[in-house]
């Protein structure tokens, strides 16, 4: 069975063996820098024999042991993780995939048929056994990485009750910004943002239905690309909503971002519609082609500030804004600036723009579905896990926090009327609000500070990315979001890139990188 990590070790003995696995692993003299390490830079190291992938999935399960208690940013590790690597390493120099001997942390609603759990941070569904690996996942594989384990996640997508705080599941706890420890790590995957910041794996995948890659993304300091709904299969994963859910990549940098990125879309039999319909944006040659040092120029970006600056609330936010704006000008690009989205109130309210109203019907059916696939589970419908959740109060804390949400779900009798008015109003919203500020001026991205746009990106499926921006007072981080039309994935890499590559702003967390700088080095 896989590993729940959850040993609590003193802070002295974990520097000890701390000490002891640095000394093991840098007394054959290799020189490799493995914190803030790229994809590139691990392929290199493996190809000019400095690292092995077994090498570097014991540095991460290492540093999963000695931070993740305190974390929480990783649920379970994968116990055929170093059979994997070596299995990676007896086949370096053969042509495999881009990200061969790589390791990857997968959201734990992204299903593995393997030793893992799959069980969004619920008891519910510890034990549940999928029938085959999510497509997203048949493609890491595919591409030679290896499934390192499950990041945490807020239990249910933070969909049980909106009042549980970001990043708690029942499973792993509360997850902790590796930045500020009283901040919050956003969700719901904000087990694969921590895991990623804090240098416990390169690579992650999380999910989003509306703000939980952009929002931790945001939150940690790393790079989180929220794709063109369909874009990337959905099979095999967790659901909310077939109309809004997206499957993407949450890493460190752009460049490593657009490689997963790369490897993961793609059509798929299996979520038929939504990736036959998408397929037709995905360019030929991919998307690394548009990791382009010059990308701003030329580009048109619209600067919508109402009322995303007030909702930074950042010390330092609105001054550090203006100078990336001017970064962004100095680059190339034209700035069309104090732009507003059209009845932008009643779509940040999904009780106003008729989002809830949707998501609750949809998430009914679509979990059902899932559940009954599963070859076994102790649940097999929502009503069974809202029935769980009452019976078994201590492990998941159903007398702190509630489940509304989970109960409005099941008082839903699948998508009739009133769902399809609110569906065809969140298209009038995005039709007269996002998509007539791209198209009327002319814009290649919308530009905004933090996460707050999420929703506006959300109810209509549109792709967007955050890159890290900044840090407030407290040491608290902030990123830019670029949103765009669907399909403007390779523009939005182009200006993502650019931005990144022109501020450079992303650091480490301090106080990990000050306690564990003698592990810089393998």
């Amino acid at each position: 069975m896989a590993t729940t990590i959850n040993s609590p070790l003193s802070h002295l003995l974990l520097l000890v063996l701390s000490l002891l696995f640095l000394f093991a692993l840098t007394n054959g003299g290799h020189d490799f820098a493995i914190q803030e390490a790229t994809i590139d830079g691990i392929q290199r190291a493996f190809a000019d024999g400095r690292l092995t992938s077994r090498q570097l999935v014991d540095f991460y399960l290492h540093r999963i042991e000695t931070l993740n208690p305190a974390l929480r940013g990783v649920i379970e590790v994968n116990p055929d993780a170093r059979d994997q690597a070596d299995e990676a390493d007896r086949e370096i120099g053969a042509a495999r995939g881009s990200l061969h001997g790589v390791p990857v942390l997968l959201k734990d609603s992204i299903g593995t048929a393997d030793k893992l759990n799959t069980t969004v941070g619920s008891y519910a569904l510890l034990g549940s056994v999928v029938r085959r690996d999510a497509t997203v996942v048949e493609k890491l594989r595919e591409a030679g990485a290896v499934v390192l384990g499950k990041a945490s996640v807020s239990e249910w997508y933070h969909f049980r009750s909106f009042g549980i705080p970001d990043g708690w599941c029942a499973r792993s706890g509360q997850g902790v910004n590796p930045y500020v420890e009283s901040g919050t790590p956003c969700g719901s995957s904000s087990g694969s943002a921590i895991s990623v910041a804090a240098n416990m794996v390169a690579v992650s995948l999380g999910t989003e239905t509306d703000g939980s890659i952009i929002g931790p993304a945001d939150f940690n300091s790393v790079v989180g690309i929220k794709p063109t709904v369909g874009l990337t299969s959905r099979a095999g994963v967790v659901p909310i909503s077939p109309r809004q859910d997206s499957i993407g990549p949450i890493c460190r940098t752009v460049s490593d971002a657009v490689q997963v990125l790369d490897v993961i879309v793609g059509f798929d039999p299996r979520d038929f519609e939504a990736t036959k319909e998408a397929a037709k944006f995905i360019p030929a040659g991919g998307y690394k082609q548009f990791l382009n040092l010059d990308g701003l120029k030329g580009k048109r970006l619209g600067v919508v500030r109402n009322p995303f600056l007030a909702l930074l609330n950042k010390s330092t936010g609105v001054s550090t804004f203006e100078s990336h704006l001017n970064t962004l000008r100095q680059r190339g690009a034209t700035i069309v600036d104090d732009l507003e989205i059209m009845d932008v109130e009643v779509i940040l309210d999904p009780s106003q723009s008729g989002e809830m109203v949707a998501l609750l019907a949809e998430f009914k059916l679509a979990i059902n579905d899932y559940l009954e696939e599963l070859i076994t589970s102790p649940v097999r419908s929502l009503a069974d896990v809202i029935a769980f959740n009452t019976n078994n109060p201590d492990l998941e804390k159903a007398n702190e926090y509630s489940q509304e949400n989970l109960i409005a779900a099941e008082s839903t009798n699948g998508v009739g009327e009133e769902e399809r008015e609110a569906i065809r109003m969140m298209g009038n919203l995005s039709q007269n609000g996002f998509e007539k500020l791209m198209k009327e001026n002319e814009l290649d991205a919308m530009v905004t500070p933090g996460w707050g746009a999420s929703t506006v990106l959300a109810i209509g499926g549109y792709p967007a990315i955050s890159v890290p921006a900044g840090y407030d007072g407290s040491g608290m981080p902030f990123g830019i979001c670029f949103g765009g039309l669907k399909g403007s994935e390779p523009k939005l890499i182009e200006v993502a890139y650019a931005f990144e590559q022109a501020t450079m702003v992303r650091r480490p967390p301090f106080s990990l990188s000050m306690e564990f700088s003698n592990e810089a080095y393998l």
